[in-house]
């Protein structure tokens, strides 16, 4: 199974990070079940959010704490695995889990805390530019080599990302119709926006004519960078496997190029996929409007009578 089989259950399924998400679940389910009586007026949550709530989770918890997360650290194709599902995948879905009146009090909340003067974070340029901006500072060689070999910057570096893709994500599933910040032609541009802004870095990455990450070819970093997911002496993993070669099914390099077009692949069909929705959306709309306006225009003898009622 790619080399999970040389490590023990804890390894591969990171336990600590796993109590964090079933605890965060727990106060979930707690938050749409008895608390909504009180907090949310009786308004019942749907299986459907409940259901993308959970999946949001379990993907987070693969691409962070469970074997994506192992296989991350010794290929560079399951990091941009990783990457997607954490950043372009998993936000999406625990933002469409939450009810709207934990939304609403959310913001309310926010509106009267210190915290309101960083609303411009979520202006659709500034979360765009922001979110792609820091994913591919990240993904400058140095950089991430950078932050792979220095935990404490990874947890901190991984959390912002999380966020940022966040505020990126509100222009796109934001479902309080008072607090939309753009709607048809323009969250159809807000979509392109974010595809160009990816591309660089995808660029850069796939068409780069050699490994680019130490972290991924030289065995003495890939060590060092495996004790993010295995505690204690990494130092044998050296003795037994050699490097991350060992591991890898593909050439370095060609695990790189992988990964880059792994990563673009995902965002053009995640995308994609909400451009054609969100067109959708307004050509009915506008169709709608359209249909009214006829309506209003037309003399009465001319409506149909399924008009008049």
């Amino acid at each position: 199974m790619l080399g999970l089989e040389y490590f023990n259950f804890e390894q591969v399924w990171n336990l600590v990070y796993l109590a964090v998400m079933l605890l965060i679940l727990a106060g979930y389910f707690l938050l749409v079940g008895p608390l909504s009586e009180k907090l949310g007026e009786g308004q019942s949550v749907s299986v459907g959010r409940k259901v993308l709530f959970v999946t949001g989770m379990m993907l987070l918890y693969l691409a962070q704490g469970g074997p994506i997360d192992l296989l991350g650290h010794m290929m560079f194709s399951f990091h941009m695995l990783s990457m997607a599902l954490s950043y372009l995948i998993a936000p999406p879905l625990l933002m469409l889990g939450i009810p709207l009146w934990a939304w609403r009090a959310i913001i309310q909340f926010l509106a009267k805390s210190p915290l309101r003067r960083l609303k411009f974070l979520v202006k659709p340029i500034v979360a765009a530019v922001l979110f792609n901006g820091l994913f591919s500072f990240y993904h400058i060689p140095v950089i991430h080599d950078y932050v792979m070999l220095n935990f404490g910057i990874h947890r901190v570096y991984y959390l912002i990302l999380f966020i940022t893709s966040g505020f990126m994500w509100w222009t796109l599933v934001n479902p309080l119709p008072e607090a939309a910040e753009a709607q048809g032609l323009k969250k159809m541009g807000y979509i392109f926006l974010n595809m160009v802004l990816l591309t660089p870095a995808c660029g850069l990455i796939i068409f780069a004519g050699e490994p680019l990450y130490a972290t991924y070819n030289d065995p003495v970093v890939w060590v060092k960078a495996m004790g993010y997911c295995i505690p204690g002496d990494t130092t044998y993993l050296l003795s037994q496997f050699g490097g991350p070669q060992f591991f890898g099914y593909l050439e370095p390099a060609i695990d790189q190029q992988v990964g880059g077009i792994l990563m673009k692949f995902l965002q053009e069909i995640i995308f994609a996929s909400m451009l054609a929705y969100v067109f959708y959306q307004w050509y009915r709309q506008e169709n709608r409007e359209g249909d009214d306006e006829d309506i209003v225009s037309a003399p009465i003898s001319e409506l149909p009578s399924g008009k008049l009622n």
